[in-house]
């Protein structure tokens, strides 16, 4: 590196002095400068050097711009190269070597060594130095470097980078120490530390050092708006969004435009949203491309996507984003075709277009297509578009293929993130695979994800699908803070396995320790009352739905009361509670009646159960079996007969009863009354020779039937 030398400012001087130009050689020269940094701004860095190299008189503004253009383009060595070559240099010139080892990154240690090298130093050089330092997280010799920053030079520059660095660090009491002993402050000062206290949640602290500030620009207004948006503080925010329109001196800008609408759209707010709009156009600003991204966004949450497409054809120079926020739009409003027509339109699709459209398929039930544009996705699949294609067919109960496409992902080395291993856990759960489940859960153990809550949550509910609820058990225990998903996934656990006391003894622990129940706790514990039999302590928690937690029963839990009361033979309770329903009762409940109707011998019942029950699903045998069975044992022949033929004449047929087991990795599907497996004879043998062993130990067999 090259030795610098002492008093470089003056000899800088002396060389203008020295050599007498004409006013055309000065012209060319500025001229050549300017044109070396205009180029450099647009990126075309060999047309600076043709400029530079072409130049047959440069001075020291030639050099340092040609610096600034290599180092401003991450061209580092050859910014080095030029800084060497230079035949002296201004403080200006180190500063842009200084700034371009900083701004590429180069090493803190090194750019450490060109400050330490300096001759001479401004305010700007100590700014920079400090900028590297906080850049690289080192705040000990970041403070130790500006204490030794002289008092003339220190404010607000260095005082203001190290504010800066503090507040991104989340060091709020550290930036609050170094501006309380500023000397100067400007308008940047002010904001920076606004910008904290916002950050922090502070938002009162906020206001009151916004309500002290002297000089405020846009910056600060929208820092000060924004912090009571993102908490929520609409009416604060909007207010003084209103109140700064009305400052003569502050012009609103896109960037506080693009705060409001954000806001807007995440808070529901569409009158206010489309007043800004009005606003938008009353002012003329139109819609660059990021404002315009915002908008689109805001008017797709709203639902209305012919607005948001008005905007996305008005935007001149659109970006993928702009393309992927209306295609989003068009999907989360269930219109596939029209997202899918834009997304053929698109000219640069990227991973995020495909998953989007992918997603928007899957939603559908269309799984064949989106399979098909997965397969024609180019080489650039991410986890987020692998996982895309697992969770839309778990969502659409092809399980198996789930496994299989995940199977597939592991194939590629592609890492799954944890709602990849949830949705693949779920699709195990769903086929009651616990082999499969136990592999699944060793390869989260692998990847280090077994503290993961959702994994956690979907194990949970894997294993207690599977019937291994101590497997269930030890999970739920290994959970370090449990939230309602958790509970909710034992509680179902328990319910689903018979385990009714446990699950209510569960749902103590959960409101003991203040998790909120919702409305699938609910379904478990009102569950879990039915298979122990507690009808008074059902209703309670039934009633307490609503007076306790504020949650409306849905159908499913009226559903669950019918069943609690049928088993408990109170048909005529249940009759009146259907009737008593705010909504439509469902299948469900009508098929919980019936089936306590059957158990209860209650035809009369029966009769009205069965009607909805046909009305709600005409193709369903389930009324017609068990209105003939009444009828056979309650000795109406005739009217047995009449359900028989009735259903004969509506072409209803029973679908078999279907059972299945898991040998040597295969799935075992048995059909009831089918006869065609390959090894049918020796099942049959197996049966009859088990069936005669229970009658030599006196088990009741009379209602066992074998093939």
């Amino acid at each position: 590196m090259l030795s610098p030398k002492r008093g470089c400012t003056r000899i800088s001087l002396r060389f203008f002095s020295a050599s007498p130009l004409s006013r055309k050689t000065t012209r060319a020269i500025i001229y050549s400068n300017s044109l070396i940094s205009k180029h450099a701004r647009s990126g075309d860095i060999k047309q600076a050097e043709f400029v530079f190299n072409r130049m047959p008189c440069k001075n020291i503004i030639s050099w340092t711009a040609m610096l600034t253009a290599y180092a401003g383009n991450g061209l580092i060595k050859k910014a080095r190269q030029v800084f060497d070559k230079m035949p002296e240099r201004s403080v200006e010139s180190w500063n842009a070597i200084l700034s371009g080892y900083i701004r590429n990154r180069v090493g803190v240690d090194e750019t450490l060594r060109i400050f330490l090298g300096m001759p001479e130093r401004n305010a700007v050089s100590y700014g920079a130095m400090l900028n590297g330092l906080v850049q690289a997280g080192r705040f000990d010799k970041a403070e130790k470097l500006y204490n030794e920053v002289p008092l003339s030079l220190r404010d607000p520059v260095s005082s203001n980078v190290l504010i800066s660095g503090y507040v991104k660090m989340g060091k709020l009491e550290e930036a609050v120490r170094v501006f309380e002993g500023m000397g100067e402050k400007n308008v940047v000062t002010w904001s920076s530390m606004l910008d904290g206290y916002c950050k922090e949640g502070r938002i009162s602290e906020a206001r009151e050092l916004f309500n002290r500030m002297t000089e405020r620009n846009v910056v600060t207004w929208s820092t000060m708006i924004h912090g009571y948006l993102k908490l929520e503080c609409f009416e604060d925010g909007f207010g003084l969004f209103v109140h700064m329109r009305h400052e003569d001196s502050v012009e609103v800008n896109c960037n506080t435009l693009t705060i409001l609408f954000e806001a807007c759209g995440r808070l529901g707010r569409y009158v206010e949203a489309c007043q800004l709009h009005a606003l938008v156009l009353h002012m003329g600003l139109g819609f660059d491309v990021f404002l315009g991204n915002t908008v689109i966004t805001m008017y797709c949450r709203f639902g209305c996507v012919d607005a948001a497409a008005n905007i996305f054809h008005v935007i001149d120079k659109k970006n993928t984003v702009s393309w992927n926020s209306i295609i989003a739009g068009y999907v989360q409003a269930g219109d596939i075709d029209g997202a899918f027509e834009l997304f053929k339109q698109m000219p640069d699709k990227d991973v995020v277009s495909w998953t989007t459209v992918i997603k928007g398929f899957s939603s559908s039930g269309s799984t064949q297509k989106f399979i098909e544009l997965f397969e024609m996705m180019p080489d650039q699949r991410d986890a987020i578009a692998w996982t895309a294609v697992i969770s839309g067919l778990e969502n659409n109960r092809e399980y198996e293929k789930a496994i299989y496409w995940f199977m597939n992902m592991l194939r590629r080395d592609v890492r799954p993130n944890p709602h990849t291993l949830s949705s693949v856990l779920s699709s195990s759960a769903s086929l009651a695979i616990l082999n499969q489940g136990q592999q699944l859960h060793a390869h989260v153990v692998k990847m280090d994800m077994e503290y993961d809550l959702s994994i956690q949550n979907t194990l949970v509910s894997m294993y207690s699908k599977c019937g291994s609820l101590g497997d269930a058990c030890r999970v739920f225990k290994s959970i370090s803070d449990p939230n309602v998903v958790s509970f909710n996934s034992m509680l179902t656990g328990y319910s689903q396995n018979g385990y009714g006391n446990e699950a209510l003894l569960l749902f103590r622990k959960m409101e003991e320790k203040c998790v909120s129940p919702n409305e699938i706790t609910f379904l478990g514990v009102l569950s879990a009352c039915t298979h122990v039999g507690l009808v008074e302590e059902g209703w309670h928690h039934f009633r307490s739905m609503k007076c306790s937690y504020n949650i409306e029963p849905g159908p499913d839990h009226y559903a669950c009361m019918v069943d609690l009361l049928g088993r408990a033979g109170l048909l005529n309770d249940a009759f009146k509670l259907i009737y008593s329903m705010p909504v439509e009762p469902h299948c469900g409940v009508w098929g919980a009646l019936l089936a306590a109707s059957r158990t209860f011998l209650r035809v009369d019942i029966a009769k009205v159960a069965a009607q909805h029950l046909s009305d709600l699903d005409p193709n369903n045998a389930t009324p017609y079996v068990v209105l003939s069975d009444l009828y056979s044992i309650a000795g109406k022949k005739e009217d047995e007969e009449q359900v028989r033929i009735l259903k004969k004449l509506k072409g209803i047929k029973k679908n078999p009863g279907c059972s299945w087991i898991i040998v040597k990795d295969k799935i075992l599907l048995f059909l009831s009354g089918d006869q065609s497996h390959m090894e049918f004879a020796d099942i049959r043998s197996s049966l009859r020779h088990i069936v005669d062993e229970m009658k030599q130990k006196d088990f009741q067999t009379n209602d066992l039937h074998y093939c």
